[in-house]
């Protein structure tokens, strides 16, 4: 999801709630302590020069249990990051904690914000050396139509 996108959810919604990919709720009392731009700039492992930009947003639950986020107040936070920082349409990337601190890209499902899993892969694998992955099929769905170890095959 895009900067763009989630400000025409916001512009509609009646409530700002997250959850994780597994249904799990983020605690209604969070706050979002930080609207940013992450750059990245690297080299991947087939030498590649490489740049990623994100928009960032970092959710954090407090001992704040009377504190729920409004719509109108999240797209005044987004308003001023584009402003100050110069925020543009990037795709969201959500730092929320669990055990450390997790990224997630960031869904709706109609009702609420999803953190999606972010998954590490290789960019360069066509220079790498990293075969492609191979077909897992069981063996009771191979077909052998020519096989001579049968009784009276001939094959012993």
């Amino acid at each position: 999801m895009n900067l763009e996108q989630i400000k025409k959810i916001l512009s509609t919604a009646e409530a700002v709630n997250f959850e994780l990919e597994n249904g799990t709720p983020v605690p209604e009392h969070f706050h979002v302590t930080e609207v940013g731009i992450i750059s990245k700039h690297f080299i991947d492992c087939g030498g590649v020069v490489r740049t990623e930009k994100v928009a960032n947003f970092q959710l954090w639950n407090a001992n704040d249990f009377e504190h729920r986020l409004k719509p109108q107040k999240l797209l005044n936070i987004i308003a001023l990051s584009e402003k100050v920082l110069g925020l543009e349409n990037l795709e969201i990337e959500v730092e929320y904690q669990s055990d450390t601190i997790g990224k997630y890209d960031l869904d709706y499902n109609g009702e609420h914000f999803v953190l999606r899993s972010k998954q590490t892969a290789c960019l360069a694998s066509d220079s790498c050396g990293i075969p492609p992955e191979k077909l897992k099929v069981p063996l009771q769905e191979i077909k052998n139509t020519t096989s001579c170890c049968t009784p009276g095959g001939g094959c012993c």
